[in-house]
């Protein structure tokens, strides 16, 4: 008969109980996981800032251009008519192509939908660092920012507006400059008559064109404020979608340099390359051009009413437009003297009509429309 061995009875009963123990004892608990490491902190990003330079080249444009708004048709007498003259010629195409860029980025700081568009793309130093590389680089990134077409709208707008005033007094004026030939016009007999001292006053034109523009002070000062603060402009809001023209980019480009505390006195180098545009320099060179043309080519006082009405206050209609309204441009079939043909600035509509028509005034006035 089997019989169980004492030792081995003891040591099953003495596992069965450690086992029973076991199965009642509380269980560890799994250590807890290991706490997110915190988001980085980085450097708050630097205030909007935006260089004098800018609000004094925006402040040329803008006081020009309310200078040239001035012009009425209307004319009382000749010397009225040269005042207007000298008036509307008394403008440098480089400097004022430059101030229109700038004014439209200053346009484009009054977007808040903009410039915390553009801010909230560089939180990161690393990619704050990369987007002002890509602006300078490229202006037309800048286009691609949140906020853009916001802030586009603003500068197309308010330009926009500046182009079509003038394109009212450039109708005036050039109607005029028939009306006042009627023989029932009071004006009609010094109208007529020639003028007396035509090279004097081409020469006089010629000058004032070449004349370096001065800032306003009262207006580089509201500028440079509304600029930093984002606000005094009191513009309406108004959106503009893509594609935009590179005067448009460059001052969206200004704008979000500024926007990304890059445009301060310490980026002058970057906010003047970026306010250079080939195209919008061009036309205005071109009508400063035809202007002369027209005037040696103008004897009685009418014709040069005449050459105020087409050649300062259309052509700048038609170069503020042309700045802010995309458009199919032909290029022209030889490049500009001195450039490579690659690098040429395109034919601009005010430059291909007035090369087409370079004594058109004259010839316009006296044979009847």
């Amino acid at each position: 008969m089997f019989q169980a061995h004492p030792r081995r009875g003891l040591s099953l009963a003495a596992a069965a109980i450690a086992a029973l123990l076991a199965s009642c004892a509380t269980p560890e608990p799994e250590p807890a996981p290991a706490p997110a490491p915190p988001p980085p902190v980085h450097a708050p990003l630097p205030a909007v800032s935006l260089n004098e330079g800018v609000a004094q080249a925006a402040s040329i444009y803008v006081a020009f251009m309310r200078e040239a708004g001035s012009i009425q048709a209307g004319f009382t007498s000749a010397e009225a008519i040269q005042a207007a003259i000298r008036r509307g010629a008394s403008y440098e195409p480089a400097q004022l192509s430059r101030g229109m860029i700038a004014y439209g980025s200053i346009l484009a700081l009054q977007s808040p939908e903009f410039v915390q568009g553009v801010r909230g793309r560089a939180a990161d130093p690393a990619d704050r660092r990369e987007m002002i590389a890509r602006i300078v680089a490229d202006p037309a990134y800048a286009a691609t920012l949140p906020g853009a077409d916001a802030a586009a709208g603003l500068i197309i707008d308010t330009i926009g507006r500046d182009s079509a005033a003038m394109l009212v007094i450039a109708e005036a004026v050039e109607e005029d400059a028939y009306t006042i030939q009627a023989r029932n016009d009071p004006r009609r007999r010094w109208a007529t008559a020639h003028i007396a001292d035509r090279v004097t006053r081409l020469e006089g034109a010629k000058a004032l064109s070449a004349v370096q523009m001065l800032p306003s002070p009262e207006e580089s000062a509201r500028l440079f404020t509304a600029a930093n603060s984002g606000t005094g402009l009191s513009l309406s809001p108004a959106r503009a979608g893509p594609p935009y023209t590179p005067a448009v980019a460059r001052s969206l480009a200004v704008a979000a340099l500024a926007a990304l505390g890059a445009g301060g006195e310490d980026a002058r180098a970057n906010t003047e390359a970026l306010t250079v545009e080939q195209n919008s320099e061009f036309c205005l060179n071109m009508s400063k051009l035809m202007l002369f043309q027209c005037l040696a080519a103008s004897r009685p006082s009418y014709e040069d009413m005449f050459c105020v009405g087409r050649h300062v206050a259309r052509d700048l209609a038609t170069c503020t437009a042309q700045n802010i309204t995309p458009a199919p441009i032909e290029v022209p079939a030889t490049a500009v003297a001195g450039g490579a043909p690659d690098s040429a600035p395109v034919q601009t509509p005010v430059a291909e009509a007035a090369a087409a028509a370079s004594v058109s005034a004259t010839s316009a006035l006296n044979s009847g429309r």
